[in-house]
């Protein structure tokens, strides 16, 4: 007979443990705080995700998922101008899942933001244009 799950939250609250500790040791261990956000963002604590989303921008300033996590936090927290600075800034250095970003609910806030819009309907015209002229 198999053990009993754990309910998800007490997984949470373990990982939670597991990788703030895991921080403390190696503040600029970016795999463990790119885990260490994720959780945040899981559990609600928008805060703290987005304080590790800004660490990660300077540790791997060149990395779109960073700054696409960055936009995330941003939103979650109803700063759409800086999720704005941040996603552009995503799809500069090379996020190209417009599918996922369309659907992911941390986005909700600014995919109502018309700057929002308009940057991804240029950013797919402008997309759609260059495979054409290949």
């Amino acid at each position: 007979m198999a053990a009993p799950k754990k309910p998800k939250s007490e997984d949470l609250d373990f990982q939670l443990s597991f990788y703030e500790g895991v921080v403390r040791e190696n503040p600029s261990f970016a795999e463990a705080l790119i885990a260490l956000g994720e959780i945040y963002t899981k559990k609600g604590l928008y805060d703290k995700g987005l304080a590790v989303d800004k660490k990660l921008a300077l540790l791997r300033p060149d990395n779109p998922v960073v700054h696409y996590n960055l936009a995330c936090s941003l939103s979650l927290l109803g700063d759409t101008a800086g999720s704005f600075e941040a996603i552009r800034r995503a799809v500069d250095l090379g996020y190209d899942d417009f599918m996922f970003m369309h659907n992911d609910p941390d986005l909700l806030n600014l995919r109502a933001d018309e700057r929002f819009i308009e940057f991804i309907r240029k950013v797919k015209k402008a997309r759609a244009y260059s495979s054409d002229a290949k």
